[in-house]
């Protein structure tokens, strides 16, 4: 598996564990995923840093939703790709979006990459 799909989907599992239990720290979850690489590490620190920028991006791209109504897995595959989109330009926003749709149904179902898709695709 590509590294840096590999470290979405660890970023994924970490910041998921941080979403509903709000006792799990970074540095827990760090050292609990040890082959978590450097990437997956990158991701998880700056959605956690930058986060509350994140999320007001994400409800200003919302129609008729709010951004409370979404499933904490949609919320941090979206979180991590609008992270990617917003601070990381050695991804293409077109790859996040992909990747982030990938996430979502490997995590979730199909519907839900529609949605990802969906939200993403106004970042462009």
């Amino acid at each position: 598996m590509e590294e840096r799909r590999f470290a979405r989907e660890k970023a994924v599992q970490a910041l998921y564990q941080i979403d509903i239990n709000k006792d799990t720290t970074y540095q827990n979850l760090i050292e609990s995923l040890e082959d978590l690489n450097d990437y997956g590490k990158k991701l998880i620190k700056g959605v956690l840093e930058h986060q509350s920028e994140i999320d007001q991006a994400i409800s200003a791209k919302l129609e008729k939703w709010s951004f409370n109504r979404i499933a904490t897995v949609e919320k941090t595959v979206l979180r991590i790709a609008v992270f990617e989109m917003m601070y990381d330009e050695s991804v293409p926003k077109e790859v996040s979006i992909n990747e982030a749709v990938e996430l979502a149904k490997r995590f979730n179902e199909d519907k839900s990459g529609k949605f990802i898709n969906g939200v993403l695709s106004k970042f462009i």
